[in-house]
């Protein structure tokens, strides 16, 4: 048996949404997460024993986190406070703290305090917590779409294990809607609707991972459907009008897509690239932030294999800058197929990392003398620049003299690969003849 309490007096079941009337109340019922909630599974085991502990519940919308807080409150025969970060404040807390001190000592029941979208709380509100979490008047569950490694302070994260979600897979979103149109007392079975393949396969597109856009969308379909009617692909689209792309520019999605834009572009796969980039200006990211790394990318990674790639992205960044949107997504896109498409080499990016790491160990002997400058007579009487030979006066244009100061440094640091121009630059060196 498990409470819930909030702010708010609670709405009757028939007024509630769909998504909330079909929440599970048992781990038997609960959907998604098996990485996390396997049946042999620590956290799965935890959870049962009522004895998880604090815990922060971090995930995309409508992936179970409220739903998870009161299956573990269930097992823990604890009542549930929930509480928004975006409106309580610390009075909220110690208010809460104290009914929960009260709660046990007359009725000896565990309170389990959820705290949704824990993110918004300041430090101070967050250390306002620490104390109760110490002294056990309460376990808690923080709900959160943000990284809690960046968005909660360490101490609080000391004393809550974090647990991530995953958006809901595409079967476990057809089981939560076939579920949703048979169940006469929580879904909407009465309506004796059905959805056609191709209107389900447009809304699983479109929930992408969200339980509560599925289930939503569903209700609103069946409520405008006759009883009895098959769901079509047309309804859903009035509906919904447009997929829900997730991306935050200050969140993990943001870097996650940037990350796998990257990635693809190293990985020479254009239409992988070309999806991401688009998801990327889907979302209003800003094109010169796009441009700038795709010229970090044309050192990093194509680099000597094809020298143009950096003065294409140089050039495309300075485009974009001109031009604007939405006619830079076609120099975008240029850019990204030629940088996705180019021989790649990381080995200037490796060359310069073993130079400043023995830079960093200390190894900066003197510069040999036949290198030094010697803009005057007396420089010159002290030996700087003597010895030095002009390579432009060798027939070759190269002549064989050491550059490097005695140490015992980790060269060579630059090994061209064999990869576009710079399998020429391996061929050069082998002609060079010491003089």
């Amino acid at each position: 048996m498990s409470l819930f309490e909030s702010g708010a007096p609670q709405q009757p079941t028939e007024l509630l949404p769909l998504a909330s009337r079909m929440r599970p109340t048992t781990l038997d019922e609960y959907v998604g997460q098996e990485h996390l909630l396997g049946p042999d599974s620590p956290t799965t085991q935890a959870i049962k024993a009522g004895k998880l502990g604090s815990v922060v519940l971090w995930a995309p919308p409508g992936c179970g986190k409220t739903t998870l807080a009161n299956i573990i409150a269930h097992y823990s025969n604890s009542q549930l406070v929930a509480l928004s970060a975006v409106t309580a404040g610390v009075a909220d807390i110690r208010k809460a703290a104290g009914e929960a001190k009260s709660r046990y000592q007359f009725h000896k029941i565990p309170t389990l305090l959820l705290v949704d979208e824990i993110h918004h709380f300041n430090k101070s509100q967050q250390d306002s917590l620490l104390g109760f979490l110490e002294d056990g008047t309460f376990q808690f569950i923080g709900a959160t779409t943000e990284n809690p490694f960046f968005a909660l302070n360490n101490a609080l994260l000391s004393r809550a294990r974090v647990l991530p979600l995953q958006p809901l897979t595409p079967e476990s979103l057809t089981e939560l809607l076939h579920r949703a149109l048979v169940d006469e007392e929580r879904g909407v079975g009465k309506q004796k609707c059905t959805i056609s393949t191709e209107a389900e396969t447009f809304l699983l597109t479109m929930a992408n991972g969200d339980a509560r856009l599925l289930l939503n969308a569903l209700e609103t379909a069946v409520l405008m459907s006759p009883a009895g009617s098959e769901i079509q692909v047309g309804l859903l689209e009035q509906i919904l009008q447009k997929n829900q792309i997730r991306y935050d520019k200050k969140g993990d999605n943001h870097y996650d897509t940037i990350s796998a834009f990257i990635k693809s572009i190293r990985g020479s796969n254009s239409d992988a690239a070309l999806h991401y980039l688009a998801r990327m200006i889907k979302a209003g990211e800003d094109p010169r932030f796009i441009a700038r790394r795709l010229v970090i990318l044309a050192s990093e990674d194509v680099g000597n294999a094809e020298p143009q790639a950096l003065v294409i992205a140089s050039s495309t960044l300075r485009a974009v800058e001109i031009v604007g949107m939405p006619e830079s997504r076609i120099i975008l896109a240029q850019c990204v197929t030629f940088l996705a498409e180019a021989p790649k080499s990381n080995r200037s990016y490796l060359a310069i990392n073993k130079a400043q790491a023995d830079v960093d160990a200390g190894l900066i002997e003197p510069i040999p003398m036949h290198l030094r400058n010697a803009p005057h007579s007396g420089m010159k009487q002290l030996g700087h620049g003597e010895g030095y030979l002009y390579p432009h006066d060798d027939p070759s244009g190269w002549v064989d003299v050491d550059y490097l100061p005695e140490a015992d440094l980790s060269v060579p640091y630059y090994e061209p690969s064999t990869h576009g121009y710079e399998a020429k630059i391996v061929d050069r060196r082998k002609g060079r003849k010491p003089s």
